[in-house]
């Protein structure tokens, strides 16, 4: 028995408040979901200090209203659907192992269960799986003993001669396909790992990147549309109540400081997506075995600029997308340096 187990009595007697408020609400029980749940409130708290101080100080901006109500009314919608795509960010499933892989197994026992009841074959609606590899759909048919399985799926998008239990999680005992890692935060293995977001509360990977984009072009908008009104406030009020004009260069500067920090992390993450890679590949690359032997200039997962951008903003209808390894040869081609031939034929693109 763990000392924690024996103290936990002696707790619950100094402090049955708090036991109680655990009992009806069990995410508070766990520190880590307490901790991001306290970030949200305060990012909440936040926006909410920035846009309530400017409209309770700045008494031109209420009048402007009054005239001209769509100009704020366009700017409270943008705040309004800042915060909107906070939260389905932060509760959206970046697409885990496990998830993709119950997914097979479904199909499967969907499958054999329909060919041991008919005699006819089973259709494609219910007897297939289409997994979008390299951006083109596989229909694969299960058969009997043929039946695909996870280890085989997994399997076929290293190269050949890869043992599977080199790329087997020691934490969920699951195969992991290319460019997934297990979250030590989230206890899970994510598709197209890029980081942990603290701010979120959730991992960024393949399901909810492109969810996480949109949420820092509109956060970086909202930014800079608070600092434009906390500047025509101060260009008209500065000589006027010190103690107002000091609350707003003090919160126009943290929100400078602010914007700098979304205005990099969006251009690169817009990198990232132009370049079809991670936030997790492109700082570990010499960690990660199958990404060592490439020139760092190479982008292994790239299909282009216009493909990735299809890709990744388009072309997510599918449930999970899985990514084989690419081949020496194509490892080849995007190593050769670009010709004004390629320029001109687009070959970036």
């Amino acid at each position: 028995m763990r000392i924690a187990d024996i103290c936990h009595p002696f707790r619950a007697a100094r402090n049955p408040a708090m036991c109680r408020c655990f009992e009806m609400f069990p995410c508070l029980a766990d520190p880590a979901r307490r901790s991001s749940l306290c970030l949200k409130l305060a990012l909440v708290a936040i926006h909410l200090i920035y846009v309530g101080i400017l409209f309770l100080f700045d008494g031109d901006l209420v009048e402007n209203t009054k005239k001209e109500p769509w100009y704020t009314a366009i700017y409270l919608l943008l705040f309004v659907v800042t915060l909107i795509q906070y939260f389905v960010t932060s509760i959206s499933s970046p697409g885990y192992v496990l998830d993709a892989m119950r997914t097979v197994n479904e199909k499967n026992v969907i499958y054999r269960k329909t060919s041991t009841t008919s005699n006819q074959p089973a259709s494609s609606k219910n007897g297939s799986l289409i997994v979008t590899v390299d951006g083109s759909p596989m229909v694969r048919k299960f058969s009997g003993s043929d039946s695909i399985s996870w280890s085989k799926l997994v399997l076929d998008l290293y190269s050949p001669g890869t043992a599977i239990r080199n790329w087997t999680c020691p934490y969920c005992n699951v195969e992991q396909p290319p460019r997934a890692k297990h979250c030590h935060d989230c206890d899970k293995c994510v598709l197209q790992f890029d980081h942990h977001c603290v701010w979120l509360g959730n991992c960024i990977g393949q399901n909810n990147h492109c969810r996480f984009w949109w949420y820092l072009c509109e956060e970086t908008a909202l930014c800079v549309w608070t600092g434009i009104f906390y500047i025509s406030y101060l260009k008209a009020h500065i000589a006027r109540l010190w103690w107002k004009a000091a609350i707003i260069i003090l919160l126009l500067v943290t929100l400078s400081i602010s914007l700098i920090f979304l205005l990099l992390l969006l251009l690169f993450h817009s990198y990232l997506i132009l370049t079809n890679q991670t936030t997790y590949e492109l700082v570990r690359r010499r960690r990660i075995p199958y990404l060592r032997g490439i020139p760092e200039r190479v982008y292994p997962f790239s299909k282009g600029v216009c493909r990735n951008l299809f890709n990744f903003c388009c072309a997510r209808s599918s449930i999970y997308s899985l990514e084989p390894l690419p081949t020496r040869q194509e490892i080849e081609e995007k190593s050769r340096p670009f010709t004004c031939l390629d320029v001109i034929t687009c070959r970036c693109c």
